[in-house]
């Protein structure tokens, strides 16, 4: 994808940068990537969304510091398996991934490793992973809950050269130092280029349900 880095612009003082990159985000169905966004993006959680279809597009900005600020676009794709076919046009290209996992299911930390080794064999060669347990609230009320160790996962994504968080949507626990940590190890200089953009300039999510389309903001995802 076309790199764009713009020095000052519109409404931005002289001698600012702004970087955008393409970010995606893959899991299994309700792991709580559409949640993690949500909080991400409008600072919302809903303990009731439904499943994601196709996938969703939002966009949101992070100031760096007082002169840089990284603009993310966010493809929030469906974790069904009969979804899955679909996840290559999503992260063909990106910039970054958060692969999603529910520290409360031990299943789904396997389904995020192949999902990385996907991501490591396919995606872009220099792409951003990070690994992103999500779900804290549920272990920090009752312990007993937790699936998956930390120190487990944590390993994992050493080995694996990921970013590694333990998250919450609910509470909004490391959900904005998730997507920071991303933003820092970025390439500022590489960042992504407007093509695909609709005609208003926003890309619109794949909805497969008959006579509708999915449009910016229309997510899903089951908790959290």
């Amino acid at each position: 994808m076309a790199a764009r880095m713009q020095q000052g612009g519109p409404g931005r003082p002289t001698g600012t940068r702004f970087a955008q990159f393409k970010l995606v985000l893959l899991g299994e169905s309700a792991v709580g990537k559409s949640s993690l966004v949500l909080r991400f993006v409008k600072d919302q959680f809903d303990d009731y969304r439904e499943s994601t279809i196709g996938a969703a597009f939002l966009t949101q900005t992070i100031a760096l510091d007082a002169s840089t600020t990284v603009k993310f676009e966010i493809w929030d794709t469906a974790g069904q398996e009969r979804y899955k076919s679909l996840a290559p046009m999503y992260y063909r290209n990106a910039n970054c991934a958060v692969v999603v996992y529910d520290i409360t299911q031990a299943s789904s930390l396997d389904k995020a490793k192949a999902w990385v080794k996907e991501l490591q064999r396919q995606a872009n060669e220099n792409i951003i992973i990070a690994l992103a347990g999500n779900k804290l609230d549920l272990v920090t009320s009752d312990p007993s809950k937790r699936a998956i160790p930390t120190a487990e996962a944590e390993q994992y994504a050493r080995e694996a050269n990921l970013l590694f968080f333990e998250t919450s949507a609910k509470t909004a626990e490391n959900v904005r130092e998730l997507f920071t940590a991303i933003a820092q190890k970025l390439p500022l200089d590489q960042a992504s280029g407007p093509r695909g953009l609709g005609a208003r300039g926003v890309r619109q999510g794949v909805d497969l349900r008959p006579e509708t389309s999915a449009s910016q903001g229309a997510m899903g995802g089951c908790n959290c």
